[in-house]
């Protein structure tokens, strides 16, 4: 009988024992998986930490007490505090291509959305509920469905704000709050957008007094001076969300909370319609330069190459009329790029050449032989140089992430391993060089083929490229007595395999030549 008891009291203490083991452990995985996304919070604000930014904050419960207490909490282990429920959303990776309308659907299935802020320059938004369980909701469903905006993942979370003011708005933006000028984000821009544009576009809503245009780090920006409150509030209302070229330059809209704009000049960056006679930049000296002086091609690469550059500048003018793409200075004069990360069981010259000759003339490519996935590429010119670095730092070939920056080498000198391109006819800016320029961007899943045989069917199209990946859809036009063709392709990486794998190869007796496509669908 003894024993029994005895046997009765030691399978207690053991499953005690077990059970203060077990409590340890799931808090310790708790508080581990609680510091990772508090590290991983704290990284967001680390570079630039502003007033308003939402941070996560986090309490020490002080541990002092021993283990002997009812606590089962070890005196090492620290137990964070997440932030509380909250009617503020914090929402992360919203991308450029994300627009107000889009994240007010996201979440109003769930109740009356009263606030909205864009933080561009972070891609993140913080999105205020009109009562805390409707956020609650929200939360809760985006806990088992992961919530997705074309094509890309957003992350949600509560924010340490409770409410949401106007100390957090941007700087020159107040949302909606209405105003008679307006704070305009324009989106993937792919197109100039002058002064000229943005008065035809707002002009139909009531009579635009003042434009001024900027870049910040948001984008290209420019703000919009009504006559009166009730035509921006009309302009917004109409126009948020909207493109004004098909498939880009896409309009992000909030009421400004200036009172006034000032105009000191008229030119393509900001006018004055208001005053007759303001002054111009023809009176003073121009706040920009010139294309004529940022591209004097004296001494330059241009001419080491061998190719003519005469009216190169006029071909830059004529093509970016209204200012550069955004994140191009144009005052570039390294001309020779280093190409990195690249397959190099699969790349060679020639296909290195068909992917970067779509942003300018190539002069001469070398393999490097100790680093075969590295590249050096020597363009026609710094401007051509800058427009490949631009377009195609991240783009995805042959399943790797290509690296591309300015080379310390001015040019490259020639070798058994250098491939020589300076008199190639493949170069695609000897001629109609404008019109190149305009068609520059980066790769998209969809190409547009030229130099096709009359001939040519869409069968004999598709089957030339189907090897690279699926093809969604392809439409064979005629433009000017010439057959053309668009190819739109299931993903990027498999248009850009294509383009370097087929570009300048045969189909029927033409030699065909392909390029990225601007355009979103057939």
């Amino acid at each position: 009988m003894l024993f029994d008891w005895v046997l009765i009291y030691l399978c207690s203490q053991v499953w005690h024992s077990a059970s203060r083991i077990s409590a340890i452990l799931g808090c310790y995985l708790q508080v581990s998986y609680q510091e990772v996304r508090i590290q991983r919070a704290k990284g967001l604000g680390k570079k630039k930490k502003k007033k308003g930014s939402p941070v996560v904050h986090q309490t020490l419960v002080p541990h002092h007490r021993s283990l002997s207490t009812s606590s089962p909490f070890p005196p090492f282990l620290k137990v964070i505090k997440m932030p509380d429920p909250s009617k503020v959303i914090h929402v992360r990776n919203v991308g450029h291509e994300i627009s107000e309308n889009d994240l007010l659907q996201l979440f109003q299935p769930f109740g009356v959305i009263t606030k909205l802020v864009m933080l561009r320059a972070k891609n993140q938004a913080l999105l205020q509920m009109q009562d805390v369980p409707s956020a609650v909701k929200a939360l809760q469903f985006y806990s088992n469905v992961q919530p997705s905006i074309r094509g890309r993942n957003v992350y949600v979370q509560f924010s340490s704000h409770q409410e949401l003011t106007t100390m957090d708005q941007n700087a020159q933006g107040r949302g909606d709050e209405p105003n008679r000028i307006l704070l305009v984000t324009i989106h993937h821009m792919l197109y100039p957008i002058t002064v000229d544009v943005l008065q035809q576009v707002f002009s139909p809503h009531g009579f635009v007094e003042k434009i001024v245009t900027f870049q910040k780090s948001a984008g290209f920006q420019a703000l919009i001076q009504y006559q009166v409150q009730q035509s921006a509030v009309s302009a917004r209302n109409s126009l948020q969300g909207r493109n004004i070229y098909d498939g880009c330059c896409q309009l992000d809209i909030q009421f400004s909370n200036l009172d006034e704009l000032q105009v000191n000049l008229n030119n393509e960056r900001s006018r004055d319609f208001t005053d007759p006679n303001p002054p111009s930049e023809q009176k003073g000296k121009s706040s920009q330069q010139r294309y004529g002086d940022m591209y004097p091609f004296q001494g330059s690469g241009a001419h080491a190459g061998g190719f003519p550059q005469m009216g190169n500048t006029e071909a830059i003018a004529a093509a970016f009329a209204g200012g550069l793409p955004p994140g191009i200075s144009g005052t570039n004069d390294r001309c020779t790029i280093l190409v990195s990360n690249l397959n190099s069981d699969r790349i060679n010259g020639d296909r290195l050449f068909n992917l970067c000759s779509l942003y300018g003339n190539i002069v001469r490519i070398k393999i490097l032989r100790n680093k075969p996935d590295h590249a050096l590429v020597q363009m026609g010119d710094g401007f051509q140089a800058e427009l490949a670095v631009h377009f195609l730092k991240g783009a995805m070939l042959f399943g790797k992430r290509l690296e591309v920056n300015f080379s310390k080498h001015a040019n490259i000198t020639t070798g058994p391993d250098t491939h020589d391109y300076s008199n190639s006819n493949l170069n695609r800016f000897n001629r109609n060089a404008a019109k190149n320029y305009r068609y520059c961007c980066s790769p998209t899943k969809m190409i547009h083929l030229s130099s096709l045989p009359q001939d040519v069917t869409e069968a004999e199209i598709v089957a030339h490229l189907e090897e690279h990946g699926p093809i969604i859809n392809s439409k064979l036009f005629e433009m000017n007595g010439k057959q053309q063709a668009l190819v739109l392709f299931e993903k990027e990486e498999q248009a850009t395999e294509a383009l370097v794998w087929k570009n300048a190869t045969s189909l029927g007796s033409s030699t065909i030549r392909i390029s990225f496509s601007q355009l979103q669908s057939i």
